[in-house]
């Protein structure tokens, strides 16, 4: 089993976060954050890892730090869970719909962290989620992870359609991404040897 296991704790978060990559979807986060603790429920189901996310912050300032900071642990334990990277698919592509909306997502766990961001959300809010708060979960995640990373926004109007797109697009690109790849006997996926 690939698993990764990660405590996090600083001044303004306590953020534990436990994943399988050969899951079943199974998922329980409590982030404090209604709105994120659903897009993670998206990535566990689409993406077919199992979660497990507590994490407790300062939201009584704001959403920020949490948000980034699960982003940030959740980008270690991945990370923690791939080791070497050895017999993974490496790349990972997807475009989801949902109703008018249409993302693209494209990623590399190619050791270089790098995100292209291209949603653009009309509204500032879904439900008390500020939307800037989705480029932040995805720097810290790409950072934390050594990820490339390109979203991109082919349709939408709705602020939770675009998200949840981007979400659900993301976890099947990486479901894609983290897939062994039966033909590689264990290899690391690059003509360098290595990630």
């Amino acid at each position: 089993m690939r698993t990764g296991k990660v405590h996090r704790i600083t001044g303004e978060t306590d953020i534990r976060v436990s994943v399988n990559l050969d899951g079943t979807g199974k998922c329980n986060v409590q982030t404090g954050i209604p709105f994120l603790d659903h897009m993670l429920h998206q990535l566990s189901s689409h993406g077919l890892l199992d979660l497990d996310i507590h994490a407790t912050g300062d939201i009584h300032i704001d959403d920020h730090h949490t948000n980034e900071d699960v982003g940030i642990t959740l980008g270690q334990a991945l990370a923690q869970a791939l080791g070497d990277r050895s017999g993974i698919q490496r790349f990972g592509y997807f475009s989801a719909p949902l109703d008018e909306a249409l993302i693209q997502v494209s990623l590399d766990f190619s050791g270089r962290p790098h995100l292209s961001y291209d949603l653009k959300i009309p509204g500032q809010r879904v439900g008390n989620y500020d939307t800037e708060l989705v480029k932040e979960f995805f720097v810290a995640l790409s950072n934390n992870s050594l990820m490339t990373i390109h979203i991109r926004q082919l349709a939408g109007v709705n602020s939770h359609h675009i998200i949840e797109a981007c979400f659900k697009s993301f976890a099947r690109a990486l479901r894609n991404a983290i897939e062994i790849d039966q033909r590689r006997s264990n290899q690391i996926p690059s003509s360098k040897g290595v990630l």
